[in-house]
């Protein structure tokens, strides 16, 4: 049984009448519709520690949905599956988010060391509150505002990359994520840290 044979209305017969087969066969017809959904996801779930695996998941939930409710007087089917599992991944995104209210949630994961404090800027921006320097810099409104500044400092692209950087991803696996090349991503992790670096040598609890 393949695809190519059969047209949506003709699968979502045999699907309506419980045909696992033709399940499967628009599943594999349209699995494409996920892989571009949770790549533009990608970051924000990376962002809010989201799985890749848990996204899949809730992917196919959203996908097995759009079989399941489907009116062929609505939309295509690849319309409708489109927005089934895109409007799953909005729900989740936005429930962690609401669990997890803030980008800055570990460290800004850059090694720049700041004399005052002979730690890293992870260690400084850390959560663990084992010194007064992180009492200060850990406090929400400074947060916020770091992130703000961050953000309106650093191009679209570049805010990108800063993204799956304080997630800890390498250059090499962003340049995947963001389909550009690791010399790009590279040029613009220099680009960001230097930014950053700015940023925090103008507040006068750093500097």
């Amino acid at each position: 049984m393949n695809y190519k044979d059969y047209n949506d209305s003709e699968l979502y017969l045999l699907v309506c009448e419980e045909s696992e087969e033709a399940k499967d066969i628009l599943f594999e017809k349209y699995k494409y519709i996920i892989d571009i959904i949770i790549k533009k996801y990608i970051i924000s779930a990376n962002i809010l520690n989201i799985e890749y695996n848990d996204l899949y998941q809730e992917a196919l939930v959203g996908f097995s949905d759009a079989l399941a409710s489907f009116k062929e007087d609505k939309a295509s089917l690849a319309t409708f599956i489109t927005l089934c599992v895109e409007r799953r991944l909005q729900k989740v995104i936005a429930k962690q988010g609401r669990l997890k209210n803030k980008v800055l949630q570990e460290s800004l994961s850059l090694d720049h060391i700041y004399e005052k404090y002979q730690v890293p800027l992870k260690d400084i921006l850390s959560d663990d509150g084992k010194s007064d320097p992180l009492n200060s810099v850990t406090d929400s409104e400074v947060l916020n505002e770091l992130e703000t500044m961050i953000k309106d400092r650093l191009s679209k692209s570049e805010y990108n990359v800063y993204s799956l950087m304080i997630n800890g991803f390498s250059y090499i696996e962003i340049a995947k994520i963001l389909n550009k090349t690791p010399k790009q991503i590279d040029n613009a992790m220099q680009r960001i840290k230097s930014k950053v670096r700015k940023i925090l040598e103008l507040r006068d609890c750093i500097i």
